[in-house]
């Protein structure tokens, strides 16, 4: 038993240093594989906390300036409102990763029953640890 702890120390250890280093400069342009991988994961902990409801869990994967201006009730009322499609998801799939004056802007697919919503996701680092500013659904393009 006490191996086991151990070993999950480590791994929790050695994943917080891994995010640190990934983080320490944001420098402009494409994020670099191990960034993309990291926002990756912080984004599908999010969408699947979303999916099964634990919104006490979901909340806590953003950002602090988001969780200051933003209660968890709010939180939910919107996610309930405006991103029934993560709640409801049959699947999603990251594409773009990018990094602009030390913000991340994450593109994320998300299939549902309606069809197919695209996503943008902004993601701040505070304290070498990420978090979700916002997600944005892509607006329709009109046909002419």
């Amino acid at each position: 038993m006490r191996r086991i702890v151990a070993i999950c120390a480590m791994v929790l250890l050695l994943s917080s240093c891994s995010q640190k280093a990934a983080f320490e400069e944001l420098a402009d342009g494409v994020c670099s594989s191990e960034q993309k991988k990291l926002v990756e994961a912080h984004i599908s902990s999010q969408i699947d906390a979303i999916a099964n409801q634990k919104w006490e869990l979901a909340y806590s994967y953003a950002s602090p300036g988001f969780r200051t201006g933003v209660a968890i009730e709010q939180f939910v009322f919107i996610i309930g409102a405006q991103y029934r499609m993560l709640i409801e998801n049959e699947g999603y799939e990251f594409s773009a990763c990018s990094i602009a004056n030390e913000k991340i802007s994450q593109q994320v697919g998300v299939k549902s029953k309606d069809g197919l919503t695209n996503l943008t996701y902004i993601l701040s680092v505070h304290n070498e640890k990420l978090g979700v500013d916002s997600a944005t659904a892509a607006q329709p393009k009109l046909e002419a």
